[in-house]
């Protein structure tokens, strides 16, 4: 059998198929309490066992790491890698219902087509896996990311769904977190940008005086590291416009690392230091409170290293 196992809130017996392991849970908890207390494994190995689709509840996969438990529920925890076809050019499924789906997007890949390109995007590759399932199966845009910001999106399986998370978007989103690596050592360890911003035909987003042709634009941060030459910074988002970060960031003076767009002058990570890092929501139809958080890049974290 694959792993060390150590004791703690659940029974384990082996399965028929050597390399997986199944466990009866003992008492209620979260998922990933449980499995920290039941397999050798540190807390990110857990969490990529999750992410990968190799934790199963009654046998139906879960990746959400704060599922809840009930007493006398089995996990089972499958070693073997899950089949190839979850693992799609330039996404990863990080969850699935019936209703939609959850994927972190790979840096360089476009949400949707443009008139330049209409394969190889987020929604084309999406589309074909569903419909590999069930040719009547589609999927419908919800929000977008920028080509070159890598992170977590959501689809919706149906029109209803998709309509019900967007016209209700901002109660339904708990929060929406990003990590970005900015030029310079930001001075204040925290704070808030708040502006209006419009389009201009050159497709530049840029704050306005004029509060009537402007969106409103709330974007809070906080500096986790910094150096002489960089910093790392939480931003949370309050209202969610088009390139809302990146033009915070250049009117702080310290534009994120790789967007020439707005004022960057630097790319050591050769690629755009932005990454949609968590996404937090109420499921609009099962009312259930969703978080996911991915792994912060490595490309990021070597820079303060």
């Amino acid at each position: 059998m694959r792993g060390n196992f150590k004791k703690g809130n659940g029974q384990q017996k082996r399965t028929d198929n050597l390399s997986d392991t199944r466990f009866t849970v003992n008492e209620d908890t979260e998922l990933l309490v449980f499995l920290l207390r039941s397999i050798n494994k540190s807390r990110n190995d857990v969490k990529v066992l999750l992410r990968d689709k190799h934790i199963y509840i009654e046998g139906k996969a879960i990746t959400q790491f704060n599922h809840p438990l009930k007493a006398g529920q089995i996990v089972e925890v499958k070693w073997k890698k899950p089949p190839e076809d979850q693992r799609l050019k330039g996404l990863t499924i990080v969850f699935e219902d019936q209703y939609l789906i959850v994927i972190a997007k790979q840096e360089g890949v476009l949400s949707i087509a443009t008139e330049k390109q209409k394969d190889n995007t987020a929604y084309s590759t999406l589309s074909a896996f569903v419909k590999k399932q069930n040719t009547a199966n589609r999927i419908f845009v919800v929000h977008r990311l920028d080509r070159e910001t890598s992170g977590l999106m959501i689809f919706a399986k149906s029109e209803k769904v998709q309509k019900l998370l967007q016209e209700d978007w901002n109660n339904n989103i708990e929060e929406r977190t990003y990590l970005a690596v900015a030029e310079g050592a930001i001075e204040k360890d925290a704070g808030t940008i708040e502006s209006y911003l419009v389009e201009s035909k050159a497709l530049i987003v840029y704050s306005t005086n004029n509060l009537a042709a402007g969106q409103k634009a709330v974007t809070h941060y906080e500096v986790l590291q910094r150096n002489s030459r960089y910093s790392l910074v939480k931003f949370n988002l309050e209202t969610g416009r088009k390139n809302q970060i990146r033009v915070h960031a250049q009117e702080m003076k310290h534009p994120i690392v790789g967007d020439v767009k707005y004022g960057a002058t630097t790319n050591p990570i050769n690629r755009l230091g932005l990454h949609a890092w968590v996404l937090a929501f109420k499921h609009p139809v099962t009312k259930e409170n969703l978080r996911f958080e991915t792994e912060v890049p490595g490309k990021f974290s070597r820079l303060f290293g």
